[in-house]
């Protein structure tokens, strides 16, 4: 046996040689040969210009241009409650206001994974007769359970009254279905959508104000080259833009440093949070039910947790997903197996047997907390819902804080647009008044209160660290303690 141990790698090693030796002598290995044929350029115009590359020489490249009041980059929450409230206002004011709103997403709703646990109160703002509308919130709260996982066991945690995880009042949805219903109320009243356009580019006046946005151009092969169906983007320009990208967007990202928004609050930190849909037993149905879990497979040091959501949806549906903070410590750690393990603890297990997974996905979360907010305006723009990172991160919610933002700042922007006397210093408008009312409201108040939760996570008792401080100080003081913690290096992803 151990004259085959030493001998098994010696064949491997000798056939590698054999087959690199083919590769390069013999004609006949026509994968190996055709290499050299390969563009060694970079497909991206942003790398390589097109009017550096010859095979762009005579290519049209002008751009049809559209002309609107306001653009909304998102067509998720935010930028759809940020489109309805724009045109509220001008239905109040008997004015005329063209909102233009881009999606990437063949349809509304369709990138949006269904299962989230919504608080209605942004919903309740924007439409008090949303039932009456019909609102997909079919599913009301009726049971809270948070649980500490062992390996082989579940520790069960009482949920006192006004902790963050507290979900009385709360629906459990499916985000999808509630975006799209969002786009229905937002095209009723008039916002023109353009799903299927992602918005590709950042347009900018010669005075360094944004100006809008350009869609991606189609009809480009593999290699970068132009197709005879080539077509340009088209070029939305607006007084103002909103970008609604949701977390680590490219545009915003670009907007961060030309307008050095992030020059006043610590870096951003990330994790990232994987989500599937299942169709189980009836038996096993408990509609209304809401799961939250930290521990095990996880090690103390490293933040998150799952959850498990029960929906009524004319069928026995679970929401159910894993959330991992990026700034693990261990290099090995892979969040999609640690979910699976997960899946498989004897507490979780028997709810998933006999079921079916019909839909899975995962997404980027900013969980810097009110910290890590960038400046939320610049000339011709501003930034709202995930995309500046306004989610909850004790709640694990950021929809209703995100819808709020998205109203708010049209609030803001309507008042600049039928005022006759604005003068402004630049051609697209800078309204500061929405980062000064969001500062007001209570997206902030909230924000701020569950300030130190996060950070807290960063001692030697790790997680149960931050269940510690939730439990003594935030509990009792409500987030009106005299400090505010840091997140501990620099952690960012570019």
């Amino acid at each position: 046996t151990y004259g085959c141990r030493c001998y098994q790698p010696y064949r491997c090693f000798h056939a590698l040689k054999l087959i690199k030796k083919d590769c390069l002598l013999s004609p006949r290995v026509s994968r190996c040969a055709s290499t050299a044929a390969v563009p060694r350029i970079t497909t991206h115009y942003t790398i390589h210009p097109r009017d550096k590359d010859k095979r762009w020489e005579g290519v049209n490249m002008e751009r049809f241009a559209e002309e609107a009041d306001v653009v909304i980059v998102g067509a998720g929450p935010a930028g759809l409650s940020a489109a309805i409230r724009l045109k509220q206002l001008a239905a109040e004011h008997n004015r005329e206001v063209r909102v233009c709103l881009v999606e990437k997403a063949s349809q509304i709703g369709a990138h949006t994974l269904s299962g989230a646990c919504v608080e209605p109160r942004s919903l309740e703002e924007l439409f008090p007769d949303w039932k009456e509308r019909g609102a997909p919130l079919h599913t009301p709260v009726t049971e809270d359970k948070f649980g500490i996982l062992t390996e082989t066991s579940r520790i069960p945690v009482p949920i006192l009254p006004g902790l963050p995880m507290v979900n009385h009042g709360n629906y459990i949805v499916r985000l999808g279905h509630l975006v799209s219903w969002l786009g229905e109320q937002a095209e009723a009243l008039g916002v023109e959508i353009y799903p299927g356009y992602a918005a590709a580019e950042v347009l900018f006046h010669e005075d360094g104000s944004v100006k809008g946005i350009a869609t991606n151009d189609v009809g480009i092969q593999k290699d970068g080259a132009p197709k005879a169906t080539f077509e340009r983007g088209l070029e939305l320009h607006a007084k103002v833009t909103v970008f609604a990208e949701g977390c680590h967007g490219h545009l915003a990202k670009q907007l961060y440093k030309k307008y050095n928004l992030r020059e006043n609050c610590q870096p951003q930190s990330y994790g990232i949070g994987l989500k599937e849909l299942w169709t189980i037993d009836e038996k096993k149905w408990k509609p209304g039910r809401v799961e939250h879990t930290v521990g095990w497979p996880l090690d103390r040091h490293t933040y998150g947790g799952s959850f498990l959501y029960h929906l009524n949806e004319r069928e026995p549906l679970v929401a159910l997903g894993f959330v991992v903070g990026l700034d693990y410590q261990n290099p090995y750690l892979n969040p999609f197996r640690e979910f699976q393990r997960w899946k498989h603890h004897p507490s979780v297990q028997p709810t998933l047997e006999g079921g079916k997974r019909i839909a899975y996905g995962a997404r980027a979360l900013n969980e810097g907390g009110i910290q890590s907010i960038p400046k939320l305006t610049f000339p011709g723009g501003l930034l709202i819902g995930c995309s500046p990172g306004l989610l909850n991160v004790p709640k694990i919610k950021g929809t209703h804080t995100a819808m709020k933002s998205g109203m708010v700042a049209s609030e803001a922007i309507f008042s600049q647009l039928i005022n006759e006397n604005l003068q402004s210093k630049t051609i697209g408008l800078d309204v500061q008044e929405y980062e000064e009312n969001l500062k007001k409201s209570w997206v902030w108040k909230e924000l701020y209160a569950v300030r130190n939760i996060r950070p807290s996570c960063h001692t030697v008792l790790g997680v149960y660290g931050g269940m510690i401080y939730t439990g003594i100080f935030y509990w009792l003081l409500r987030g009106m303690e005299p400090w505010t913690l840091k997140h501990p290096g620099n952690f960012i992803i570019s």
